[in-house]
């Protein structure tokens, strides 16, 4: 069963939100992980979970990640997460949306929401007219739409960081990345991939989206599921699709001497990251390169401005690199040492903010 007080000072959520509404079908979860840099601010995904036991365990883990992504990514903005259990192809309704907002809005801006896994920018619209406390809305609306531009450039950037590291060259010319997923952000990371001068193999569950890719890329390679993609002859593993895919026997396996994808929480369980390292396999921790996606909506908060987006989300490159330095240096896998500096600075800008301002 999963703790939601956690079981170290680490896992240990502020505030945990169980919402219902009968007449629209809404069941969602609110996960506030940790608001010492400010208000959480993550996603909601939309997801036909088994159970509400196993919508719990995602949405802790995702604002857990959120409040380390979100503190790497040098935003004053804490983690949280949402999740709505159902399909979204036939549960996602307004009224559903609707009374989703009434809920995010009576948190009073402890949670700020976004896009994820099955919700879009219209659906953020539609969150908004009930809460005041929603980014990545559509254009039209003052918002910076689609999150999965600057989240792809965010995680080529820790690539570019890993291949800098690995084949002494920020560059993916002339190297064969494989991509597991590429829906929202695989797509996009894939035009991104071929205009570096890399060969790509990919895979996706859906064949429509298999086929989008192929229509604009031919030469793409294709296998048939993760299992087959995990043990082809790539350089480079790009885990983009959902969690969990660095699983004991995938590592075993796996060819690549780099793993630097979307997805969020890659590692299956604790001590994944050990194994890569005693493999020789570079592991880019996934919430530090996939971060771009929130510098994107964030930048909503300010007044969008594309240029100052993209211009943050270039610093993952930065950032990835001085990761891997910390590793070598202290002698720990980069997933360690990036903990770690997210975890210096909730501390440290944290407790700045504590200090007393009067009435």
């Amino acid at each position: 069963m999963t703790d939601v007080f956690g079981t170290s000072h680490k896992d240990v959520h502020e505030q945990v939100v169980f919402c219902a509404d009968e007449q629209s079908g809404l069941r969602a979860i609110i996960a506030i992980h940790n608001t010492q840099l400010g208000p959480a601010l993550g996603g909601t995904r939309f997801y036909p979970y088994e159970s509400e036991q196993a919508a719990l365990a995602d949405v802790l883990n995702l604002a857990k990640g959120m409040s380390y992504k979100n503190a790497l990514a040098g935003l004053d903005l804490g983690g949280g997460k949402a999740v709505i259990i159902g399909d979204p192809a036939t549960q996602k309704t307004e009224a559903l949306l609707r009374a989703y907002g009434r809920f995010v809005q009576s948190l009073g801006g402890r949670y700020i929401t976004a896009c994820d896994v099955g919700t879009y920018s219209p659906d953020m619209d539609l969150v908004a007219r009930e809460s005041r406390f929603v980014t990545g809305r559509t254009v039209e609306h003052g918002g910076a739409g689609d999150s999965s531009i600057l989240t792809s450039f965010g995680v080529f950037q820790g690539m570019r960081a890993s291949a800098e590291r690995v084949y002494g060259t920020p560059s993916l010319h002339g190297k064969r990345v494989g991509v597991e997923g590429v829906g929202k952000v695989g797509h996009r990371l894939v035009d991104l991939l071929r205009e570096d001068g890399a060969e790509v193999v990919i895979c996706d569950v859906s064949e429509a989206a298999v086929e989008r890719v192929r229509l604009r890329h031919p030469e793409a390679d294709v296998v048939a599921d993760a299992a087959e993609l995990a043990t082809a002859d790539i350089d480079v593993f790009a885990p983009c699709a959902l969690g969990g895919a660095l699983t004991d026997s995938v590592v075993e396996t796996l060819r690549a001497k780099i793993v630097c994808g979307a997805a969020n929480n890659q590692l299956a369980h604790p001590g994944v990251e050990k194994q890569l390292a005693e493999r020789g396999i570079l592991y880019a921790p996934d919430y530090v390169v996939n971060s771009g996606g929130v510098i994107q909506v964030a930048d909503e908060i300010e007044g969008f401005n594309m240029d100052r987006a993209r211009s943050r989300a270039a610093k993952i490159y930065d950032t990835t690199l001085k990761i891997f330095g910390i590793a070598a240096e202290e002698g720990v896998p980069p997933a360690v040492a990036a903990d770690r500096l997210a975890e210096r600075r909730m501390s440290e800008v944290g407790r700045i903010r504590g200090i007393w301002l009067g009435a």
